[in-house]
């Protein structure tokens, strides 16, 4: 550990970025066939026993509490003194917690940690699983802002993706976002199964009707070990259609006044996502729930962490304090690709500088792999920035692997 320590240490951090807080709730009521999130299926309700449940079946909400702040208070020698700017429940489906949970966690976070009085704390949430009720109670409990897992408007879509909610759920679960919440965001995918460039821009177009301040479009991906992975859906849209999609859909939201801020995410003025921000600048953030990662800077190293996978066995090793599974430091040779494949999703880059504040680097040790970019038009040429071309946007993955370590 000690030589990699030095390999990286260069001049050392001297100033540690800024710290998010992400919490995983990794239950779900069913798992979608394109999803390789670390979720799982509950079946019998919500229990509030302190007795977790073996295996799928109820959510053992207090339990899995418990577990959680108790993974926070020792988590705490690793970020003292150190305030929280943003916190995320991510999942699974965080909306099949009560708001009394979701109230619970965060008076723990507020009395545990340095939380930022105007810290962003965002919830995400899927139609069929929240109700009017319930919204108005995670913004009682200090919620800011909820991420609605739409993906389309289209009922018929809806069904090939495996959603348990239609288009009637995924509406009024829009407009009770719109009234519970100044900030939201709407969750799409384009690129679905027999999906055409108008029923596209149809559910784009559903979608601004609600005025979301921020929106996300995904195209859908088949990752490895899904059922769609496996086996791909048939009707797929082909790489010329789903272009043809991508692009019209950014030009849609920026006629519609949304800034194309990183590859997926449009944002109104004054509502990017702060938490995603955090982390598309090489920030830190500290991981805590069943599955979980980290990113944590310190004046001589960089460390990545993962929690223990499966939420029984996490709420178990919690208790033994044995939850962190993996642990590394990160090498001098890794940190190049690490930065940048956060920091190019961003459409405007960021300042060069930045890349040393947050590495312990000298941009430098990058300049082989800047000027290949930069001589294939795939990153702007301006020396104060580090940011993609238009080109570079759309083969991100190409502009990426040359920062690969060699």
């Amino acid at each position: 550990m000690a030589e990699t320590v030095i390999r990286f240490a260069g001049g050392g951090l001297k100033v540690q970025p800024p710290l998010s807080l992400y919490l995983h709730l990794p239950w779900c009521v069913k798992k979608c066939p394109y999803c390789d999130f670390n979720s799982h299926v509950v079946t019998g309700g919500i229990t509030l026993s302190p007795s977790p449940l073996r295996g799928e079946g109820a959510l053992p909400e207090t339990a899995y509490i418990d577990a959680l702040l108790l993974d926070l208070e020792r988590a705490l020698p690793d970020i003292w003194g150190r305030k929280i700017h943003t916190v995320f429940f991510g999942g699974g489906t965080p909306s099949l917690f009560s708001a009394d949970g979701i109230d619970r966690i965060l008076t723990g976070v507020r009395t545990l940690t340095q939380l930022m009085p105007n810290a962003e704390i965002t919830l995400e949430a899927n139609p069929g699983t929240v109700e009017a009720a319930k919204f108005k109670g995670f913004r009682e409990a200090g919620v800011t802002r909820v991420s609605l897992g739409i993906q389309s408007f289209n009922p018929r879509h809806l069904q090939a993706l495996g959603r348990i909610h239609d288009d009637i759920e995924a509406r009024r679960a829009a407009e009770l976002a719109a009234v519970h919440f100044d900030t939201f965001n709407l969750d799409l995918m384009y690129a679905l199964p027999g999906q055409t460039l108008t029923e596209a821009m149809s559910d784009i177009d559903t979608a601004l009707s609600f005025q979301p301040p921020h929106l996300s479009a995904y195209h859908l991906t088949l990752e490895p070990n899904t059922p769609f992975g496996h086996t791909a859906p048939p009707n797929l849209p082909d790489d010329d259609l789903a272009a043809d999609m991508q692009q019209a859909i950014e030009a849609r939201l920026t006629e519609a006044g949304m800034q194309h801020y990183e590859t997926s995410a449009y944002a109104r003025p004054q509502h990017v996502s702060r938490h995603n921000l955090n982390y598309w600048q090489f920030g830190d953030y500290l991981g805590i729930g069943a599955g979980a990662h980290s990113k944590l800077s310190f004046h001589d190293r960089i460390i990545r962490q993962m929690r223990v996978k499966h939420p029984q066995q996490y709420m178990d090793a919690v208790k033994a304090g044995a939850h962190v599974a993996d642990a590394r430091t990160l090498t001098r040779d890794d940190l190049p690709f690490e930065f940048m494949m956060n920091a190019l999703r961003l459409n405007d880059g960021v300042s060069a500088a930045l890349f040393e504040e947050r590495t312990g680097l000298p941009l430098i040790v990058c300049s082989a792999a800047l000027d290949q970019a930069r001589g294939r038009g795939l990153l702007e040429r301006d020396a104060t920035r580090l940011g993609p071309t238009l080109q570079g946007q759309r083969f991100l993955n190409d502009l990426l692997a040359l920062f690969l370590p060699g």
